[in-house]
């Protein structure tokens, strides 16, 4: 693992041998052994291997999966075989009938290897897998993918081990409506046997293998935006050396269809039916939602949901975000969570390990500064340049700080300085050119004037998409590497949306009040605390969503990209970090 710096910098030369050191004592994730390994290896994952190596680790061992059009397709085409026969008539060599099983779910504990065989046609004691595939045809070797060779070949042998005789395999290809017959020779055998102990080798190793060099195969890919094989490489080339070329291709997460569902009005139910939610008041249904339309579902106060709901939207895997009447986030409910224990495991070792802890507090902290400062730049009107200039000092500052509580003292000393300049940006006046809302500092708990009341919900909504985010993702939202880890508090969360604050957060306030979206007349003031009324919060919260739908270009890899995609994509490169696959936390700062 190489991690330059300048010669002659002793110094940060240690410092980056011990990151790098630490980082590669992170890159074996897990002490796996054979021993440890599930027995039954799933014939899906041994076609997987042959296709991406890497593919495989992502789906078996860290437990990864995402939808494409094509993997869509391909269901749609196992419809008719994605059953088992009515009449549930078990695979047998015994059988003296014609017949054929489809769904056929079978094992080979002493190959180490199991199977849902789409169908299996038998003939006296003799059989014949068959498989289904979407696509067409293929002018290779025996007229299929090796993929397709393998998985057949491995189905044969599954099917051997149960006790029948298998001389040939089926692929029948739906785009072009073909059989293919596939003989089960010595050649096929020794490919499949090789391929299974390769795969049983790669996942002992602890180790996930690096992504294809620029292959045709990624963009197709169901999961190209969790691999993310051209940024993880683009990342991982050598400071001394020019950056490669070209930049990352256009293979990011695709836009999420879904979208986030807030419930405010207080004494509102939510129930379910049929995969609807159903959101009533006093009885009577005010809204119906498809579950499978939402990405989050958020509740402000007293909102009832019932145990129905809740089960489904678990078992959906879509998180509920509970708010206080005012916007305080307390807490999110989900199902049993992400299965990378990879992720989780390098998280933990990172926490511990303080080297890793400053290098990712650094990045985060530095890059909040810059964007502050690029707020300014863009919106301020009459800014000092002294201070515009304090702030690139000590965002320089903060990549060379020695210790987390140094780091603390530049992001206040650039906090007093941002915020002292926020009415600079505050554009929205009275016919007397007064303005109409005053901003004389940050405060909180509670927020004492309609800036800050607006400025807390944004940071709660903001802590709340990347808590769901990180779930997504794997990460444990509670341990972070940053702000210290107390009870109830999303560590990793606030960590993340610390370059984030000034660009989606605070940007979204400004704009709010700039554009009138919200007026002084939305606001309730009580001993000194001030709060949105709830058709004006509202109106925020639509504001607040479309920031993070926006467009922008990507000031690293340069393609279009919304907020809501760049949270995903920061989010599994600092894990692409901690398991020492790239040399530095991710960065993002915009221009």
């Amino acid at each position: 693992m190489k991690y330059k710096v300048k010669s002659g910098d002793t110094k940060k030369r240690k410092v980056s041998e011990s990151l790098a050191e630490n980082l590669k004592r992170n890159h074996r994730i897990v002490d796996y052994s054979l021993d440890n390994l599930p027995d039954l290896i799933p014939v899906r994952m041994l076609n997987e291997f042959i296709y991406c190596p890497r593919l495989a680790y992502l789906e078996w061992i860290q437990g990864e999966f995402a939808e494409s059009v094509d993997v869509v397709k391909g269901k749609f085409d196992h419809r008719v075989v994605d059953s088992p026969t009515e009449s549930d008539r078990p695979v047998s060599k015994d059988d003296s009938e014609s017949y054929s099983v489809e769904s056929a779910y079978v094992s080979a504990p002493e190959l180490g290897l199991v199977a849902v065989i789409d169908k299996v046609e038998i003939d006296h004691g003799n059989a014949v897998p068959v498989d289904y595939k979407h696509a067409a045809k293929p002018s290779v070797g025996y007229g299929v993918w090796k993929t397709d060779l393998v998985q057949i070949c491995a189905h044969a042998l599954i099917l051997e081990e149960n006790g029948f005789a298998v001389d040939y395999g089926v692929i029948y290809y739906v785009a072009s409506r073909e059989r293919i017959e596939v003989p089960i020779d010595n050649e096929t055998r020794e490919i499949t046997l090789q391929a299974i102990q390769d795969l049983r080798e790669m996942a002992s190793s602890g180790k996930i293998p690096p992504p294809l060099d620029d292959s045709p195969k990624c963009p197709k890919c169901s999961l190209v935006g969790i691999c993310l094989p051209d940024e993880t490489d683009f990342l991982h080339h050598d400071d001394s050396e020019p950056v490669p070329e070209p930049a990352p291709r256009m293979i990011l997460p695709k836009a999420d269809e879904s979208l986030p569902v807030y419930v405010q009005h207080q004494g509102f139910s939510i129930g379910k039916s049929k995969g609807v939610l159903k959101i009533r008041d006093r009885g009577k249904t005010v809204q119906d939602i498809p579950i499978h339309e939402i990405n989050c579902l958020s509740v402000f106060g007293n909102i009832q949901i019932s145990t129905q709901a809740l089960q489904s939207l678990c078992n959906t895997g879509i998180p509920v975000c509970f708010f206080s009447h005012g916007g305080w986030f307390y807490g999110v409910t989900q199902g049993l969570g992400h299965k990378n224990v990879e992720l989780r495991i390098v998280q933990h070792r990172g926490t511990e390990e303080q080297m890793i802890r400053l290098s990712i507090a650094q990045r985060l902290i530095a890059d909040k500064i810059l964007n502050c400062r690029t707020m300014l730049r863009r919106n301020a009107t009459d800014v000092n340049q002294t201070d515009m200039r304090k702030l690139s000092s000590l965002a320089s500052k903060a990549l060379a700080s020695e210790s987390l509580d140094t780091l603390l003292g530049f992001e206040g000393s650039a906090a007093k300085i941002y915020f002292s300049n926020i009415h600079r940006m505050i554009k929205k006046k009275d016919k007397k050119n007064v303005p109409l809302f005053d901003f004389n500092g940050r405060n909180r708990r509670p927020p004492r004037d309609p800036v800050n009341a607006l400025m807390s919900l944004a940071y709660s909504l903001l802590v709340k998409t990347w808590m769901v985010t990180l779930y997504t993702v794997g990460f444990d939202p509670f341990l972070g590497f940053y702000h210290s880890i107390r009870y109830g508090r999303p560590a990793l969360a606030l960590d993340m949306m610390e370059p984030f604050r000034p660009i989606v957060a605070d940007s979204c306030v400004i704009t709010a009040i700039n554009t009138g979206i919200v007026k002084p007349d939305d606001f309730i003031t009580r001993l000194s605390a001030a709060s949105l009324k709830q058709t004006a919060r509202a109106a925020f919260i639509q504001a607040f969503e479309r920031r993070l739908s926006q467009t922008i270009t990507h000031p690293v890899f340069g393609y279009k990209i919304t907020y809501r995609q760049i949270f995903d994509v920061q989010a599994r490169l600092l894990g692409r970090f901690l398991a020492g696959e790239i040399d530095k936390p991710p960065s993002f700062v915009t221009r």
